[in-house]
Parts: structure tokens; sequence; C-alpha cells
């Protein structure tokens, strides 16, 4: 079976694979199409498939219509995200219109909206995780009727909308066995595409594991997606990757762990950084990490094995809203974390949102005044993005907090995050007037200038001054435009 994979045109920086709603960056960043990276590589083992990223490509619409009719495929796979819903299932309805082929669209909306989805003319709707479910359709299908057996999926057949039974999350063996996303990106995608604020450039997105046990009322994966079951990749297998891209992808200056919490189990990263030393690999890395997972000597380890950065969601200085949000994490464990990431010589990326509940301008100061403390090389300030399926979406809508409950209208005419919380005490223009002055305030002290010139010191000086300025400059823009919000 011919399948083209689509990553589809909408607003111009647009990141779509990423765990919110998915939004334009403000410093400049793009998601690898990571999801449907990982379902190329599964499929092509035994079927013909194009991987196309409109959005790096910045193909249009018509471009993403010409080029699927060119390559004639027997079914069209759509990634989608909440805040593009809209806008894909246009898209959709166009490939339909101008071509024979199957279209299946995928991505976490899918399990929320599947009769939507399928009544706007969508065939196929493959909820939660698809890569193994899509090979399965392509192994499977002549008609309709073929798909009676295939768990994860809904379609409408005879004008009756059929969902069938859930798949099971993947296991850690099955990750085992899916090819390396990194092969799929060399073969389909032009790396240097690619950017991430926070990391050296060009840079690799991988997964080691999927799912997470944590319960964070506003995260979406978790519920929409991977599920909350954490399953790993072996040890081995992760660092036969890292040697792959290091020997085949040479001038690739990072490799970005992208689980949830790669930090869940210590003693599964002590096994990463140890294989890691023994193979002898030099390039740098870093991961996401929860601020109560690592401890000093863990950090040190991290740190010879090349370990970059850690990015730790901190999300409040206060703590009785990170016990509303059931964040499991306190302040104290994120002034230890620092206080250890610093002694370890890794930066930290800092993520904060204003407007969780709780939140007023008592908490808000709490969160900029433990910012300050922190100090954090590299500061992520967001205001919410409800999602539905979550229990913040449920609470925030029961009690009538949300300006608007439809994720399609969460962006501004730029692809930027609005706020759609809106309190009797804290208004929504309030919460993101103030993320964007924390965030401006941060990056033009005289404190942050200290913090720019120990990174540009560090191992790989000029790959962290390329960086910083092409984050810089982007996010001067943005704040720029909105200086007047501010």
């Amino acid at each position: 079976m011919k399948i083209y994979a689509i990553n589809p045109p909408f607003i111009r920086g647009f990141c779509r694979g990423v765990r919110g709603c998915g939004e334009a960056s403000r410093g400049g960043t793009l998601y690898y199409p990571i999801w449907l990276a990982y379902a190329t590589g599964i499929l092509e083992q035994s079927h013909d498939v194009r991987l196309v990223d409109a959005q790096a490509l910045k193909f249009s619409s018509d471009d993403v219509i010409n080029d699927l009719c060119d390559y004639d495929p027997d079914l069209c796979v759509i990634e989608t995200n909440f805040s593009s819903l809209s806008n894909d299932l246009k898209i959709a309805n166009d490939i339909k219109i101008q071509s024979d082929t199957l279209v299946c669209m995928v991505g976490p909306p899918v399990s929320q909206y599947t009769e939507n989805i399928l009544n706007e003319g969508v065939d196929l709707a493959a909820r939660y995780e698809y890569d193994i479910t899509i090979k399965e359709i392509a192994d499977n299908y002549t008609c309709l009727e073929d798909l009676r057996t295939i768990r994860g999926i809904s379609y409408r057949l005879d004008e009756e909308i059929i969902h069938n039974e859930d798949r099971d999350l993947t296991t850690s063996e099955d990750l085992d066995q899916i090819p390396f996303v990194s092969t799929v990106y060399k073969k389909h995608l032009n790396i240097s595409d690619y950017f991430l604020s926070s990391s050296l450039y060009p840079m690799i997105q991988i997964f080691s594991g999927r799912g997470c046990p944590n319960n964070c009322t506003f995260c979406s994966w978790p519920i929409t997606f991977s599920g909350r079951k954490y399953r790993v990749r072996s040890v081995e297998n992760v660092i036969d990757e890292f040697s792959y891209i290091e020997n085949n992808v040479s001038y690739v200056k990072e490799i970005f762990i992208e689980d949830d919490t790669f930090t869940i189990n210590k003693e599964r990263v002590k096994d990463f950084c140890q294989f890691y030393l023994e193979r002898g690999l030099k390039i740098a890395w870093s991961c996401n990490a929860r601020a109560n997972t690592l401890d000093l000597d863990t950090m040190k380890l991290m740190k010879k094995a090349n370990c970059r950065m850690l990015i730790a969601g901190y999300e409040s200085g206060s703590n009785d809203i990170l016990n509303n949000i059931k964040k499991n994490v306190s302040v104290d464990d994120m002034r230890t974390f620092s206080t250890a990431a610093k002694k370890a010589h890794l930066m930290v990326h800092g993520d904060f949102i204003i407007g969780l509940p709780g939140e007023n301008k008592t908490t808000i100061s709490l969160t900029k005044d433990l910012i300050l403390e922190l100090k954090p090389e590299i500061l992520q300030v967001l205001v919410p993005q409800p999602i539905p399926g979550t229990e913040l979406y449920s609470w925030l809508k029961d009690r009538g907090y949300l300006v608007t409950d439809d994720p399609v209208e969460y962006l501004d005419s730029d692809g930027f995050q609005k706020s759609v919380v809106s309190y009797p005490e804290l208004s929504s223009d309030e919460m993101i007037n103030a993320a964007n002055k924390i965030l401006r305030d941060y990056y033009i002290s005289i404190d942050y200038i200290f913090l720019a010139l120990n990174q540009i010191i560090r191992r790989n000086s000029f790959d962290e001054i390329k960086r910083l300025w092409h984050s810089a400059r982007l996010f001067t823009k943005y704040a720029y435009r909105r200086m007047e919000e501010i």
C-alpha cells in the first residue's frame, strides 16, 4: 500500500506535535512531526510511505494537494491537534474532493472528538497511539468491512459510526522493535528545518519511553493520547540510537529525549549514563525532568555523560496551586532541584504557568519571586491551555471560568497563545499580560545577562551563542508586537 503521512499546513511556525493544543512558538521552536515519524518507520518496513511536513516545507494547501495527487496514495494519514482541528478537517475534505485516497486522522483530538471528526467527512479515526494501528490498517485494508477487527479505530459504515474497542498501549517490548525515529528523519525530512529554542542546533528529538504515571490535571497526552503507564525502551536500544546519530548524522549537535519525564526511574537514568560513557559517546543531550526525582550524585553522573540541560515543569511558586493541580512537587523540591543542577553544572529550563486554579495577584508575585530566586538559564511562562479530556478543562468549564471551551479559539491571529481562562479576581487579560511581563522583565534584567554569559562559556560556546541569538531575535519580535499590552 502507498501511504501519504502529512503534518498539514497551518499558521507559520505552528508546532502541532506538542503536549498542549499546538501553537506558534515565541522563540522560534519548530517540532519534528515526531509521532508521524515513528508511524512512518513502522509502516515503511512493508509499505511505500511518503512523510511530508508541510509546516517545515512551508507548503500551502494547494501544494499538499498537488504533491499528494502526484504520489497517488491509497491511504492518507493526517495529524491534527486541538487548535488546528478545523483547519486540518478542511484539508482532509480538500483531499477527499481531489483524490480517491482513504483519509485517516490521527492525534490527541481524535480520542475526544471522534464522531465530530467522522461527521466532517474523514473516513477513519485512529484513536490514541496510532503507529501500530495504522500498520494494521495498511496490512489488511481492501474495503471498510476489513476494519472490524482492528482495535483503536472508528469509522463510518453504511451511515453508522463504528467504534472498535480500544487498542492496548504499546509495551516496552514493542518500543524496542520500532525503527529509530532518527533514521526516518534522515530519510524523509531536512533535519536543519527543526529548532528547539533551548537546544543546540541542529537537534534531534526522540522518545526513550511513552506514557506518564503522574496526575497533573492540565496535561493532555496521558489522557488523550499515550496513557499513564510508563513504558520504556531498553537502555541498550536507546544508546544504539545515540550511536547511530553520532556516526550517521554527525552534524547534529544535541539529542533531546522527549519522554514526559525521562527521570521517573533514577536507576534507569544511571544505567543510561553508564552505557553512554562505556560506548565513548560525545554528543550532547537533554531531557524533561521532574523536580523531585533526581539527586546531586545522579545529576553529576548525567553531566559526566554530556547531559546539557533539564527541562522542569515548575508551574507555580505557590504550594496551594501546586496542590490544586496535583503536581506532587513542592516549592522546596524546586529549590533543592535547582541548587543541585547548578552544582552539577546542568542548565535548567524552567516552565511556569500563570492562571492555574487558585491563581491571583498574590500567587503571581510568589511565582515571580521564585523565578528570580531559582534563576533558570531558560524561562518559559505560559497561560493555561485547558484541553478537552483533562481534569483542568472540566473543572474550569463546570465553574464557568472558560472564555471559550473551543480549543480552535485558543490562538490569536499570529498563532500565539491567548488566555481563555478568566476568574472573578483575575481576568484573562491580566493573566496573559502578567506572563508576558514576567518573561520580558526576566530576559532584559542584569541578572540574565550573567546567566547568558555563563551559557556562552560552556562546552559548546559557539552553538550556545547561535541558539541564544536566534531565540532572542524571534522573542524580541513577539515582545515588540505586544509591548502595549504589557
